[in-house]
């Protein structure tokens, strides 16, 4: 019995300090941090979007056009010039590059040969000799050389739709060059809009 009264009264003694230490330190109060979840879910409610200028130079404006066409014929948003009014925004970096791949190569193939013929003679003392000999040579040689220009027209953009508070709701990388009946730009921009038709697809679902 004894015991067990020791052991209550140690017990009431450390939750009294733990209980004087909590009032003592400063309250430390930390909003919760919103779940990348419902970050997600926020890109069905968006109506209007402003698509912001993209890094990357005059082929990003183009890009930007492009974006921006694509995104009004799809319907999913209004799209708007006035970032103030936009529930969301588009930014990011696209790039749109056309160059010329030049290949050379060089192929050489040399085949040499030969053999000698003459007649010597001489005299050693009282003696005459003479020798017969016989001189063959051949030869051949061959160089080519290949030289292949292609020109290549190559687009990259990361994008990313950004709420009013600069959450990322979503975001996306796209690559390409070009399709049959449209240009790398064009063919990037229509990739971006339907991975984002997609996304409201499977966020509609849920």
């Amino acid at each position: 019995m004894k015991i067990q009264i020791g052991l209550a009264a140690v017990a009431l003694v450390l939750a009294w300090a733990d209980l004087r230490a909590q009032q003592d330190s400063p309250r430390v109060v930390s909003a919760p941090l919103p779940e990348m979840e419902n970050l997600a879910a926020q890109v069905v409610a968006v109506k209007r979007v402003y698509v912001d200028r993209l890094t990357g130079g005059e082929t990003a404006a183009q890009m930007r056009d492009q974006i921006i066409t694509t995104l009004q014929n799809s319907k999913l948003f209004i799209l708007t010039e006035n970032a103030d009014r936009a529930d969301a925004a588009m930014r990011g970096a696209a790039e749109d590059l056309i160059y010329t791949d030049d290949f050379e190569s060089s192929d050489s193939v040399d085949l040499r040969g030969g053999a000698s013929a003459g007649v010597r003679s001489g005299r050693t003392g009282s003696t005459a000799a003479i020798t017969n000999g016989h001189s063959l040579t051949a030869g051949t040689g061959k160089h080519e050389s290949t030289n292949i220009k292609e020109r290549k027209h190559e687009a990259l953009a990361t994008v990313r739709l950004v709420n009013k508070g600069g959450d990322v709701l979503w975001s996306t990388t796209q690559e390409g060059n070009g399709a049959k009946f449209r240009g790398a730009s064009a063919d990037i921009a229509d990739k971006i809009t339907r991975q984002l038709m997609a996304e409201f697809e499977r966020r509609g679902k849920q």
